[in-house]
């Protein structure tokens, strides 16, 4: 009797590496909210910033070079990542921690777990990678955010009519840059993914060090404490440097909205750490909202195995 069938084919394996590495993904970046809240109340914004995107750009770099991998010379290729700089680091890492100095962090996780809805939006209008958006990651990314909702709390939403208005608005702009990033950052599929990802952090940093330099002077600054300033190094190793190289290369195997789904798992990791950490409440709601969550990223990454109709497609 064959066993064949009994071994999980290499595609199912690579998927679930795949959704590993998601899964880890989102947990890294569920940890940025907890630095950003240690690091905010003496390492102002753009300052933050700036020294999270020059460190990962120079270990990314380095990185990149250890590996024999060469940085690109042609102009069309660093205008390229001039804009995923912006997109994925410069531009959201911003707005989000200028919104959390105005309003809840559960606030501010809620309204950054919104970039599935983004990419559906902007297939549908653009049409771009419309034909991959099925009925069922339709209704994932429904899930998703219904996860996340459970999982913060609904009176989590009763905060928005009375928090700041246009701190709400950077977050969603935030979610909003992290929607477009993996459609941008799909032109680089001919890249390594160090060699990309250490391309947009080097114009990332470019932009960010002198807007900091004019906005905040940073070298008139007090001397931050040690845990402000551990912080910041871990943000620029862990959530920067090392979770961009996974980044880019789940744009390239699951693409752009499976890798956005793991916005709702890096809020509700978010949650997980609040409890782990900071002592924060724990309530049955979040197990059913990770569990809605975990749903919606399945839907929306998992393809189901196609019928054999004969038929090419199309």
């Amino acid at each position: 009797m064959s066993t064949q069938a009994q071994q999980p084919t290499s595609g199912q394996t690579s998927l679930a590496f795949e959704i590993g590495l998601l899964l880890l993904l989102s947990l890294i970046w569920g940890s940025a909210f907890t630095l950003i809240k240690v690091a905010i109340p003496t390492i102002p914004p753009f300052t933050m910033v700036a020294a999270r995107v020059t460190i990962a750009a120079i270990l990314l770099i380095l990185a990149a070079r250890a590996q024999g991998h060469a940085l690109p010379r042609q102009g069309r290729i660093w205008a390229a990542f001039l804009v995923q700089g912006l997109l994925q680091s410069a531009v959201p890492f911003t707005l989000i921690s200028w919104g959390e100095m105005h309003i809840a962090s559960g606030l501010a996780g809620v309204l950054n777990a919104t970039p599935p809805m983004f990419v559906l939006i902007i297939a549908f209008m653009t049409g771009r990678g419309r034909w991959a958006i099925s009925g069922r990651k339709i209704i994932g990314v429904g899930l998703g955010l219904a996860g996340v909702t459970v999982t913060m709390g609904i009176d989590t939403l009763s905060g928005i009519g009375a928090a700041t208005p246009l701190a709400q608005m950077a977050v969603l702009g935030a979610s909003l840059c992290y929607a477009l990033a993996p459609l941008w950052g799909q032109r680089f599929s001919s890249l390594p993914a160090i060699v990309t990802a250490a391309g947009a952090m080097s114009c990332a940093a470019i932009l960010m060090l002198p807007i900091a330099a004019a906005l905040e002077r940073p070298w008139a600054l007090a001397p931050p404490p040690a845990q402000a300033v551990a912080a910041v190094i871990a943000l620029a190793v862990v959530c920067t440097a090392f979770a961009m190289v996974i980044y880019f290369r789940l744009i390239h195997t699951i693409g752009p909205l499976g890798t956005t789904s793991g916005s709702y798992l890096r809020a509700g990791f978010a949650v997980a750490l609040g409890i782990a950490l900071l002592g924060e409440r724990f309530t049955w709601s979040i197990v059913a909202g990770m569990a809605l969550i975990l749903a919606g990223v399945i839907a929306v990454t998992v393809s189901l195995p196609a019928r054999n109709t004969g038929k090419q497609p199309g």
